[in-house]
């Protein structure tokens, strides 16, 4: 590997690999973890339903999906998305739905504990206030869970980050897809392997730098 032809890539397709590419990437993150979250608090709640049906639905959802390989669901959501909705659905999207799938199930389980770690105390004071189970959960003990799992959500960002690079299978303009369209132009793999290895190096350490810092408000309010 030259460092040389390492600085000519970068200068010549710096937008391939910090436009596109990060762009895209930081994107399909962002989508990942917000509805990913929306379906993990379904399924929590799913989860800890006094509906035994509504509990075995939630296990079944989670223990397939913890049970598969990443790759598989992005490939199911890639083929399998397109023909189960009425309009039409970019490549980009399905492979969004797949990632979101795969995080929700992840996150509902964060939820669960984050919720269990509340003080029992709290759901029998608001009941005896006249608060329903539903609106105790809520008002009550929902926003201490979140508080609770604040950091979890941080940490999903960072690594579904990094997980994003299964999905350049598909070429969805991520950091990984930036790679292979460089690679292909240039011929060179280890210097655009190099270049992409550094991008996410620092994306990550970025990320994880703000991330601590909320953390640490987070203990110094409590």
């Amino acid at each position: 590997m030259s460092f040389s032809n390492v600085v000519r890539i970068f200068t010549k397709y710096w937008k391939v690999f910090l436009i596109t590419g990060v762009s895209h990437t930081l994107l399909l993150s962002l989508i990942t973890v917000v509805f990913g979250a929306l379906l993990g608090l379904i399924l929590c709640y799913m989860r800890m339903s006094f509906h035994k049906p509504l509990r075995a639905v939630s296990s079944f959802i989670v223990d397939l999906i913890r049970g598969t390989p990443m790759l598989l669901q992005v490939y199911v959501g890639y083929f399998l998305v397109p023909k189960l909705l009425p309009f039409k659905v970019s490549e980009f999207m399905a492979v969004s739905v797949a990632f979101s799938i795969n995080s929700g199930c992840y996150l509902s389980e964060a939820f669960r504990s984050g919720i269990q770690a509340v003080d029992k105390g709290q759901m029998e004071a608001a009941r005896s206030l006249g608060l329903t189970y539903s609106q105790a959960m809520k008002k009550v003990i929902l926003p201490q869970a979140l508080k609770n799992i604040l950091p979890e959500l941080g940490n999903e960002f960072v690594t579904i980050t990094k997980d994003t690079s299964l999905a350049s299978t598909f070429f969805i303009g991520d950091i990984m897809t930036s790679y292979l369209i460089v690679r292909g132009n240039t011929f060179l793999t280890f210097e655009c392997l190099f270049i992409v290895a550094v991008i996410y190096y620092v994306i990550n350490k970025i990320l994880t730098f703000f991330l601590n810092r909320f953390e640490r408000r987070l203990r110094v309010s409590d």
